[in-house]
């Protein structure tokens, strides 16, 4: 049975490769604001970055949202704000029964911030260009916010822009949760995303089991304080971090959608090997208890803080 789940998380947590490949926006000739509608078993599967802002907004879909440093997950009404330039990967969680659905919006910074600030009516919305540079969750004004992203599929390129006046607004004024502290100025370079791209692929594949730094380093031919330093100088966060929080997430996921696994279980398919480490990380993670936040999920506990 255990070796069934183990199959099962790997098929969740497995990406395609984790190589940052530039991605290039599909548009016409003179086309400033980008509407793309995405729709199928998954989303677009490989860690990607593109130059231009992206407002995406989920209709239907669970799972994981890496970007730069961080993961975050995802599910059904969730809006996020991509920085230019962030690497950023939409997980989906399930790829056969649920079907995924994001409505975008891409726009350049360059485009249009200069555009603003040289009106005076438009000057206080630059402020959101501030904001998205790390991404951002926005917590209020997110039933306006989803109305008018709902709208962009059939408007015309007028209509486009006075809704995208009107997002702007919002997402200006809003409360929000930020996505990533660490920012990439352009892509890696290419000795470097190799080297990235051999190490995240070692952690999705071996996560669930004992992961040591000796290991890690060996992969990419450097000491284990050499790889320390170029880690958490890529990602801004230390290899163990980075690996616990990992751990979390496809536990919090596990505690959703398995409700026929015991708590010990999955802390042992999340790569704990002590259920009271699990806790432990856990609580510092999520400011509850793995119990308490399958309760909240199953509704018998209220109070309980949100992912």
């Amino acid at each position: 049975m255990l070796t069934r789940y183990n199959n099962k998380i790997l098929n969740v947590c497995t990406f395609s490769l984790m190589k940052i490949y530039p991605f290039k926006i599909p548009k016409q000739i003179n086309e400033n604001l980008v509407v793309q509608v995405d729709q199928g078993n998954s989303f677009y599967n490989k860690l990607h970055q593109h130059k231009e802002i992206q407002l995406a907004y989920i209709l239907k879909g669970q799972g994981k949202l890496i970007i730069s440093d961080s993961i975050h997950p995802y599910t059904d009404g969730d809006i996020f704000i991509i920085g230019g330039n962030s690497p950023h990967l939409f997980k989906s969680m399930d790829q056969v029964e649920e079907r995924s659905h994001m409505v975008s919006l891409f726009f350049s910074e360059e485009t249009f911030k200069e555009h603003l600030l040289k009106i005076s009516e438009l000057e206080n919305l630059h402020h959101f260009f501030n904001k998205a540079v790390s991404g951002f969750k926005p917590k209020t004004k997110t039933k306006s916010i989803k109305k008018l992203m709902q709208k962009l599929p059939k408007t015309n390129k007028l209509l486009r822009y006075i809704i995208f006046l009107k997002l702007l607004r919002r997402l200006s004024n809003c409360e929000m949760s930020v996505l990533t502290d660490f920012i990439y100025p352009k892509q890696m370079s290419n000795g470097d995303d190799r080297r990235m791209q051999i190490v995240f692929d070692y952690i999705i594949h071996h996560f669930q089991n004992d992961v040591t730094l000796e290991k890690v380093s060996e992969l990419i031919h450097m000491t284990p304080n050499a790889f320390c330093r170029f880690f958490k100088q890529r990602t801004n966060k230390t290899f163990f971090k980075y690996l616990i929080e990992l751990r979390i997430e496809h536990a919090c996921q596990l505690l959703k959608t398995n409700k026929d696994i015991s708590i010990a279980q999955i802390s042992d398919q999340s790569g704990f090997r002590s259920i009271s480490n699990f806790n432990r990380k856990f609580k510092e993670l999520k400011h509850v208890s793995p119990s308490n936040y399958l309760q909240h999920i199953n509704g018998t506990l209220v109070g309980i803080p949100k992912d």
